[in-house]
């Protein structure tokens, strides 16, 4: 937790509307909130009569903060929670069901974006699409349960810490990528239930989708170069897009042919920005006043994401 005073409340009760019939333990690291976050976080806990702990992430690094929690808490399953998110009623007993039933180290759910501004709306739905953000994965529409490379936030046994080791405290983003990856080097099993759903609130504006993207992007290229491997093909395809923009957009002010193939990769990409987008719209119910939104949301995505990944690899050539 960083400054979530306007989300802790919801936090707290969402926490204490929780179906699971045992005993549940809130460990909290903030990471030196400034807004009266951890006070009105306790006074939240207290009503609830929810037994809480809230302990200092000097660093502010979500990595540090995680590994603090992990070895403080000394429960049957450690289920990571963010505050910036909603969670059903139903989301421990879900993600303790999965873990008995299929034995895995690590289980997890889907990522349902709800926006409540008009932007955050089309943030939503651009997650969604297949064309855009990292929120998609396939095959969620019906209730399935499979392996997986990755799962949203995760419920741990505390085994999985054991075996693979706590989160990589060099790492600001992509902890979870990274620590996914090394539990399944483990041998442990990671699954994906589409029934455990995290609601998020996606960023509020183009700059901090930006930032949340470009920050994405960059901190993939340590993790690739940790393990000397593409984790998927989705995951280059923004660095791809973003280096033929920067060969074809200079070449294009010195050829004909270039600016031919500019134009038909430029008019390629909008045509999908505005069929993924009013796919997604229609499928969330949205009005269709939102697609020139979610098409211009897509770039931004994609953009942010691939620059990062060109300023990661930059830093890496240079020793950091």
């Amino acid at each position: 937790m960083l400054n979530e005073a306007d989300y802790v409340e919801q936090f707290a009760g969402d926490v204490a509307a929780q179906d699971f019939e045992g005993d549940v333990e809130v460990v909290v690291a903030d990471g030196g909130s400034t807004d009266g976050s951890v006070d009105r976080l306790r006074e939240a806990a207290r009503r609830r009569k929810l037994a809480l702990t809230v302990l200092q992430n000097p660093s502010r690094w979500v990595s540090h903060g995680l590994n603090a929690c992990i070895r403080h808490a000394d429960g049957d399953l450690l289920v990571r929670l963010d505050c910036h998110s909603r969670y059903a009623a139903d989301y421990l007993r879900r993600c303790a069901v999965v873990a008995e039933e299929t034995g895995a180290e690590a289980v997890g759910g889907i990522v349902v974006p709800r926006g409540r501004t008009w932007f955050e709306r089309a943030v939503s739905c651009a997650m969604e699409s297949p064309f855009g953000g990292i929120g998609w994965m396939r095959d969620t529409a019906t209730p399935t349960r499979r392996d997986s490379d990755v799962v949203t936030y995760g419920a741990f046994r505390p085994e999985a810490f054991e075996r693979a080791g706590f989160f990589d405290e060099s790492l600001v983003r992509n902890q979870d990528d990274e620590f996914t990856l090394r539990l399944r080097r483990s041998g442990c099993r990671v699954v994906l239930d589409s029934t455990i759903q995290v609601q998020y609130t996606p960023r509020g504006s183009y700059a901090a989708v930006f930032d949340q993207y470009f920050q994405y992007g960059l901190w993939k290229v340590p993790v690739m170069l940790k393990y000397r491997r593409i984790s998927s093909a989705r995951s280059v395809a923004p660095l791809l897009f973003v280096g033929s923009l920067g060969v074809l957009v200079p070449s294009a002010l010195l050829h004909r042919r270039f600016r031919r193939l500019l134009s038909l990769e430029l008019a390629a990409y909008v045509a999908g920005a505005f069929v993924f987008g009013a796919a997604s719209v229609r499928r969330r119910q949205e009005p269709v006043r939102l697609i020139s939104v979610v098409a211009t949301v897509f770039p931004t995505f994609h953009s942010a994401y691939g620059i990062g990944m060109v300023a990661g690899w930059l830093r890496a050539l240079r020793g950091r």
